[in-house]
């Protein structure tokens, strides 16, 4: 005959109930790298510009910032014509072409 045997579970030691103190770290550090990413990204941006393009029957519009101008324009448009060209002869094409409205301003 067998006979069932009732097992408790250990209790948990403290020091796993919580996260790993190298798990924080890591955290930490992931979080600051990606906070330095986005202020290096964007501090010198100092011109946003909004793009409107109309390529192959299609039209989009994308903003983008830039450190000028041209940058921006270059940026916005770029953006535009990733949605409404298919194929990298097709996003040159659209990148070459007359925007159907600008609007750009300075921060």
């Amino acid at each position: 005959m067998l006979a069932w045997v009732r097992t408790t579970r250990p209790p948990v030691p403290l020091r796993e109930a919580f996260v790993k103190r190298s798990t924080v770290i890591v955290l930490i550090v992931v979080i600051a790298i990606a906070g330095l990413f986005f202020y290096m990204t964007t501090a010198r941006a100092s011109t946003t510009c909004q793009v409107c393009v109309t390529y192959g029957g299609r039209s989009n519009c994308a903003t983008a910032v830039g450190s000028d101008e041209k940058d921006a324009r270059e940026g916005a448009q770029t953006t535009a014509c990733g949605p409404i060209a298919t194929g990298m002869d097709a996003s040159i094409a659209c990148g070459r072409v007359e925007p159907t409205s600008v609007q750009c301003h300075t921060r």
